[in-house]
């Protein structure tokens, strides 16, 4: 959308993490209001007609129409924590959010840096996401200390990790898959 500007671009104006997302990981959107990119967004539209809010959460009509089934399915990002995040952000304040995020960024980083297989980086990309940061430590700690040996390849790294993330998810009864809409047969 022409001339929709955000200051903080990692955390949308609908409450998606796109720190986290792979899509902008991999510089094919900058995240809602940062340029070029994903811009016909109907949020970002409503968000100019209702003085150009940073966030949802602040309009006077939140949470809208538009929020309705909002978690029901996922795009290249989850979806799930857009409701609970804004929930958050109401709590902590979005300085701390953001800097949370940051932090859940680094770790991202870290992660797909260190234990990619070349398969893994959707995976990393939910599990990060949708746990929370002292959750995503724990596992990062415990992931560093199961492979200080160097004797692991990057296949069997990446595969521990993967477990210890889907070991953590499981205790949290989190499913760490993106939910696609169903195709309907004709």
């Amino acid at each position: 959308m022409k001339n929709f500007k955000r200051c903080y671009h990692l955390f949308s104006l609908c409450g998606l993490n796109c720190g986290l997302c792979s899509m902008h990981l991999d510089n094919y959107c900058p995240g809602c209001g940062g340029g070029a990119g994903n811009q016909p967004c109907a949020i970002a539209r409503c968000s100019q007609q209702h003085g150009g809010i940073e966030y949802c959460y602040l309009c006077e009509k939140y949470p809208c129409e538009k929020y309705d089934g909002i978690d029901t399915f996922d795009s290249f990002i989850t979806h799930r924590n857009q409701l609970k995040d804004f929930e958050k952000v109401k709590k902590i304040g979005i300085d701390s959010y953001q800097s949370k995020l940051a932090e859940k960024i680094e770790i991202l980083k870290y992660l797909l840096a260190n234990y990619n297989d070349g398969r893994r980086k959707s995976f990393f990309c939910i599990a990060v996401n949708l746990l929370e940061l002292q959750d995503v430590i724990s596992v990062v700690e415990q992931i560093a200390t199961e492979t200080e040996s160097d004797n692991m390849t990057l296949k069997e790294k990446a595969v521990l990790a993967a477990k210890l993330f889907q070991t953590m998810a499981a205790e949290r009864n989190i499913v760490l898959k993106l939910n696609k809409k169903t195709s309907k047969k004709q």
